[in-house]
């Protein structure tokens, strides 16, 4: 490790003045030589270096969702061209062309913040060895030598032996149990703001190896920092510690107020933004109005969560406009409430006795209705026809059948009332009126 912070040793001379400079500052409040003047020293230092990274990290998220869109176009090149390995990178990178899209991008932030995290232990390293380094003299390098933040000393590590922190004025047993509490917290963070990013802010209808490999990265990563966080000195910790919680925070309001689409967190800001609309009726903010007029150009290419946002929308009565802003309309109320638009209510199912009193209901009402028609209506009948036998028994049957049929029992059919039909007999022969005999047939 002290090797590697060699290599950067031409930024310790700027780190170390800031901290300094700092170190000024909280050591007219705190005291020059207490912990709290050089712990807040370098607190203040990340908080300076993750101000002048904003713009990675914004060009870090934009490259994240860039790729995790880019994920099912990526599987289709690797499975099209899987025995060319050199066409398939070639097709990568000119998708990555022409999408402006660059994979090393999402590395940034990390890739940026390297130099100051080695000048820094190379800083504290060189205080625990009693050299003076960059702008850090005899005097600071005595007043830092004395700091320690919960009885371990800023330049102490874990792997200390009890000597080398006897000559730091501290114990070994505090120094192990203040870097190990901080090695549990510097982990635990990097894990959870990896699980943030993965839970609330990937899109769940694309599943991609992309989304795998960053599961895998949740669980590594944390793992890494344990290990190496034995060799870290207390600053460094505080260092890593207190940007791994800026990382957390800066991600959480990035995931409430600029969620993936298609993710849960996307979910939660359309809901709220539906509750905001209706509240107020009106979309507040510019940022908001830029987002629903996003959403309104996407039509058809929607997903769930903006159709449901949409629907709720039309529910409340209000439509969103190509500008981002919504409308009130009473119509947009009526169809929500059982208009045309409205989906049809299918009818209650009836029992069996309520379906048998409505068919003899309706089977009584359409014999009434028969025995009402004129007689001029009915069909005429001539002499050489034969008048079917047991006419009138058939029609004084028909009395104590719709009487039944009123108590619930099953409706007979209704018979034809014309006077030339013929009943059916066993053999299947149609029923209805028949053609009259000529004379000259035989009877």
């Amino acid at each position: 490790m002290d090797t590697i912070a060699s290599l950067f040793s031409f930024i310790t001379w700027p780190v170390s003045w800031v901290i300094v400079q700092f170190h000024k500052v909280y050591g007219a409040i705190f005291g020059p030589d207490t912990g709290w003047a050089w712990g807040l020293s370098i607190v203040s230092l990340v908080v300076l270096i993750r101000i002048c990274l904003i713009p990675l990290f914004v060009k870090q998220i934009k490259s994240t969702r860039n790729m995790q869109a880019l994920q099912p176009k990526m599987k289709a090149i690797q499975e099209r061209y899987k025995s060319d390995k050199q066409r398939q990178s070639e097709e990568m990178m000119k998708l990555y062309k022409e999408t402006g899209t660059n994979p090393l991008s999402s590395c940034l932030p990390i890739l940026a913040q390297s130099p100051f995290f080695f000048a820094l232990y190379h800083v504290l390293s060189s205080i625990a060895s009693g050299k003076e380094i960059g702008v850090i003299d005899g005097p600071l390098l005595a007043s830092a030598r004395q700091a320690h933040i919960f009885g371990a000393p800023l330049a102490s590590k874990f792997t200390d032996s009890a000597a080398e922190v006897a000559a730091l004025d501290a114990s070994l047993t505090s120094v192990r149990i203040v870097t190990a509490v901080m090695i549990v917290m510097m982990s635990a963070s990097q894990f959870f703001t990896q699980r943030q990013l993965m839970m609330k802010n990937v899109d769940l209808s694309v599943k991609t190896p992309y989304m795998q490999q960053q599961k895998m990265l949740m669980y590594i990563f944390p793992v890494i920092f344990a290990v190496m966080g034995v060799n870290f000195p207390v600053g460094v910790l505080v260092y890593w510690l207190t940007t791994n919680v800026w990382t957390m925070g800066q991600q959480m309001y990035v995931i409430n107020q600029n969620p993936t689409p298609g993710s849960k967190a996307q979910d939660s800001y359309l809901q709220r933004l539906l509750k905001s609309i209706t509240q107020h009726e009106e979309v507040r903010g510019r940022r908001r109005k830029t987002i629903v007029k996003v959403i309104v150009a996407k039509g058809s290419d929607r997903n769930d969560n903006e159709r449901r946002f949409f629907a709720g929308l039309t529910k409340a009565g209000f439509a969103a406009q190509a500008d981002g802003t919504v409308i009130k309309s009473d119509t947009i109320v009526a169809d929500a409430d059982g208009g045309p638009a409205a989906k049809r209510q299918q009818p209650k199912r009836q029992s069996k006795a309520q379906r048998h009193a409505a068919a003899a209901q309706h089977a009584t009402a359409k014999d009434t209705e028969e025995a009402s028609e004129p007689a001029a209506e009915e069909a005429p009948t001539t002499s050489l026809e034969k008048k079917p036998q047991g006419s009138a028994k058939a029609a004084a049957k028909e009395e104590p059948k719709g009487e039944a049929e009123a108590q619930g029992d099953k409706p007979a059919r209704p018979r034809a009332n014309s006077g030339g039909s013929r009943q059916q007999g066993k053999s299947g022969q149609r029923k209805g009126q028949q053609r009259p005999k000529h004379p000259s047939s035989k009877k």
